[in-house]
């Protein structure tokens, strides 16, 4: 029979085990919003140090300076990118409506390479039928368009939210993260300081994740300006500025630019400097992701490159772009976990641990 001490001990994990499953459902639809949040918190630690003891102890302010600094730093590069890339937008279709007026859709035709003409004038005598159909389609399942619009609004009103709560979780983790890392530290079932000793893997991880996002697309960068200037490619700078704004997203990578830039120029008639960017990026730019960022990696992670590299791909095939994150993240803390046990049991197995003799505390 159970024992009213041992009911007890079974109905408190019973709370404990229910309120950490309310607790995960309560914070699911936004966890990789707090996940982002927590890896530019940890990686803002010495910026937050410094600027909190230049404002005299006011972590609010600085937290919130950072905060700014986050949003300019955001927001006035994708706008820039933007704008360029409307103006960009504008002078191609100006150029189209001049070369149709002058030579009309059959001078197009002439100027793409012989094994696309045929596929571009399938294309253009498709077009008619094409048209009447969307027109029937609007006309008779305009609810399915409605319908198809507003999962496009809905899509872009959640990300909005996700990228304000992750801007919000960030001011707070700034101004009351050492709270919660000491609050956890001393109410979680490990012994003192082991805790702390996991967020101090997490924090050498995730800086050690941003920056080697942040080099990898420099390099990426890099190395596509190099084959956009041999290629004579135009406007190579606007180009390796949206590659960086590409490679910046991982599972992406800025080798999709280049592609598409060797598309448009086999396209254009300009078959030897397509081919050339086509060797270049799958040959050049896509292995500068391949093998920079596990090299990268490795140097806060203290692991193997071989397990920084299989843990990237096994992140972004199991959590998407969140994985470049959530990989490194789990392999750092698996090996501080199993750092921290095989600690204990040395030391349950030290006679001298707990005595006052040497070895205690080990």
């Amino acid at each position: 029979m159970i024992d009213k001490a041992s009911l007890r001990r079974y109905f408190l994990l019973a709370l404990v085990v229910t309120s950490v499953a309310l607790t995960v459902v309560l914070i699911s639809p936004f966890w990789t919003s707090l996940l982002v949040a927590a890896v530019l918190a940890a990686s803002m630690r010495l910026p937050m140090t410094w600027l909190v003891a230049r404002l005299r102890g006011r972590r609010e302010w600085a937290a919130g300076l950072l905060v700014v600094l986050l949003i300019v730093a955001l927001v006035i590069p994708v706008a820039s990118l933007l704008t360029v890339i409307a103006g960009q937008a504008i002078e191609w279709l100006k150029w189209l409506r001049v070369a149709l007026d002058s030579e009309g859709i059959p001078g197009l035709l002439e100027r793409l390479p012989r094994w696309l003409e045929p596929a571009g004038r399938r294309v253009i005598a498709s077009l008619p039928n094409l048209l009447a159909e969307l027109e029937s389609r609007v006309g008779t399942r305009g609810g399915q368009a409605f319908t198809a619009v507003g999962g496009i609004l809905a899509a872009t009103g959640g990300a909005i939210v996700k990228l304000v709560v992750a801007l919000v979780a960030f001011y707070f983790f700034l101004v009351d993260g050492h709270k919660l890392v000491a609050w956890l530290d001393a109410n979680a079932p490990l012994a003192p300081g082991q805790f702390r000793e996991l967020v101090g893997e997490f924090r050498r991880t995730a800086v050690s994740v941003l920056v080697a996002t942040v080099v990898t697309a420099g390099i990426q960068a890099g190395a596509a300006l190099i084959g956009f200037l041999l290629a004579r490619a135009p406007g190579p700078l606007f180009l390796t500025t949206v590659t960086f704004v590409v490679a910046l997203v991982p599972a992406v990578g800025g080798t999709v630019v280049v592609l598409a830039v060797a598309l448009l120029q086999f396209a254009t008639g300009h078959e030897v400097a397509a081919g050339f960017l086509l060797v270049w990026g799958i040959g050049v730019v896509s292995m500068v992701d391949t093998f920079a960022r596990p090299y990268l990696l490795r140097g806060g992670m203290a692991l193997p490159i071989g397990i920084v590299f299989l843990a990237l791909l096994g992140g972004v095939a199991a959590f998407g772009v969140v994985g470049v994150l959530l990989g490194p993240l789990v392999v750092t803390f698996l090996m501080a976990a199993l750092r921290i046990w095989r600690r204990d049991v040395e030391d349950r197995d030290d006679p001298t641990v707990g005595n006052g003799e040497p070895g205690a505390g080990s």
